[in-house]
Order: C-alpha cells, then structure tokens, then sequence
C-alpha cells in the first residue's frame, strides 16, 4: 500500500510504528522500497555519505532534486521525503516556498523537511500553506552543528526540555505532519511523542517515538568514518563488499575472469571469415 502523510498520521492513533530509512539513488531505493519501509528521506546526510564532506552544509537544492528523482523512480511505496539544505528556507518566506516547490515539481517529493522550531514556524506556516507537506527536525540539528559546537545530544536540561516540547507543538500547531526528533534523551522524546497528535520519528531519541530513521550506510555497515551510538548495525556490507570487490581484482589479475561463462560467442563460419 502506498504510504502518504494521512497514514503516517493514521500510524500514530493505531499504535502502529512507523520505519524510515535515507536513500539517494535508484537501486538502493528499490530494495528498502521492496523491504516494506514507509518512509524515504533524501537527506542532506547525502554530504557526508555520498560527498564525503564533513557536515551537511554544502549541499544544494539541486543536488537534493537530483536525488530526489533518482530514489523516486525506484520506490513505488514509501512516502518520498525530500531534506531541505542549509539557507534553501532561512532567507525568506519566498525562497522557502520556491525551494520547497521545486523539491516537489522537479524531484518528485512529496513532502519535505526542514530543521528548527519557533525560529521556522512561519516558513512552515507557508510550506504548508502551498499545499506541501512539512515534516519537522528538532533536537540535534545537523545544520546547527557549528551553532551546538559539534554533534551533540541536546534536550539535556530542563529548559532546554521544555523548549523542545514547546517548538514540537507549535510545530504541529503550524501544518507539520510529522517531527524528527534527533539526538535527544529517551525520556524527553517520550514527553514530546505524547505531547502531540502528529507521529514523531526518532534517530538517538529511544523507542518511544512513533517511528525511527536510520541512514542507511551507517545500519548497513557502509560508512565507519564515525558510528554514532544510537546505530546498530544490522549487516557489515563494508566488509563484505571490500572483501568481494578484492576477490574480484584478484581473479582479473590472474586471468580466471571472465570465464567461457561469462563471454559471447561468434559463429565459426564467420569467425572463420575474419582471418
């Protein structure tokens, strides 16, 4: 069945947990599309996993539409959630909805996430407003990583709590059909998902949310440049594939690949011919 933002919502009232994964390309999309999940982020996370950069800032809005149309063709199922990069919607209520637009019109999304709370509320207010689903992002946010002085867990005292049970409402008070909720406490995570009516999707913020969200190199084994803790990995594919991919060179070097097997034939009589 096809996942849109009414059944993430129908989710939560059913007590149902909700499964996201983050995809940048057509094949990967296929398979976690073909493994039941409900939700594909194109996530600006694509800066470190895909580009190699040290943080999520220098991705663009065309990068993330190029991505966007590459995972929509192959996920048939999964709701298709598009990252807004860094400055696409801090600007202007304007470039919020032009960027958001395009997200949607180029790419195919068919929602998009933006990070902050109070500080957001009118683009969201916008976003929504030009009939474009928003889900929100509170807690560590990636493009806050020079203002936090690094990745690190928020939500840890009590202000700071209150503050992101606050933003979580006026979140959902704004048109937002969903949150993530990022490197926080379990138990503030907890407070926020039943504090509001809108399914919260958490990634290190325990397992009381209403759905979580991995990317997938780091559940997959595919990225250990750094391993947060809140990953569990569930393959080693890095290995496996280092390990076939050497096997590989290994058999070219020494001629045993391609076998006959794996090679096309000619006709003798005009094989013949050519000689």
């Amino acid at each position: 069945m096809k996942n849109t933002v009414l059944t993430f919502r129908e989710a939560k009232h059913q007590g149902k947990k909700l499964s996201m994964l983050t995809a940048y390309d057509y094949s990967m999309a296929k398979i976690i599309d073909e493994s039941s999940v409900n939700g594909i982020l194109i996530g600006d996370s694509l800066g470190m996993v895909i580009k190699g950069e040290p943080d999520t800032l220098a991705v663009t809005v065309d990068e993330i539409i190029y991505h966007t149309k590459a995972v929509k063709r192959g996920a048939a199922n999964a709701l298709i959630v598009s990252d807004m990069p860094f400055l696409s919607y801090h600007t202007s209520i304007q470039d919020a909805i032009y960027h958001a637009g395009r997200m949607v019109k180029e790419g195919g999304a068919q929602a998009v996430k933006l990070e902050g709370g109070r500080n957001v509320l009118p683009q969201v207010r916008a976003i929504v407003e030009a009939q474009i689903p928003v889900m929100g992002h509170l807690g560590l946010t990636p493009q806050s990583v020079n203002a936090f002085g690094g990745f690190k867990v928020q939500g840890k005292s009590e202000e700071a709590a209150r503050q992101l049970i606050s933003d979580a409402r006026a979140l959902e008070e704004a048109g937002a059909f969903s949150i993530v909720l990022e490197g926080i406490p379990a138990k503030v995570a907890e407070l926020i998902t039943k504090a509001v009516s809108i399914p919260t999707i958490g990634i290190g913020a325990g397992k009381e949310c209403d759905g979580q969200i991995l990317v997938y190199q780091d559940m997959l084994g595919m990225f250990d440049n750094f391993i947060p803790k809140f990953v569990k990995q569930y393959a080693n594919l890095g290995e496996s594939m280092k390990e076939a991919i050497g096997k590989y060179v290994d058999e070219v070097e020494k001629g045993l690949f391609p076998e006959d097997k794996h090679c096309f034939k000619i006709d003798e009589e005009q094989l013949k011919k050519l000689y």
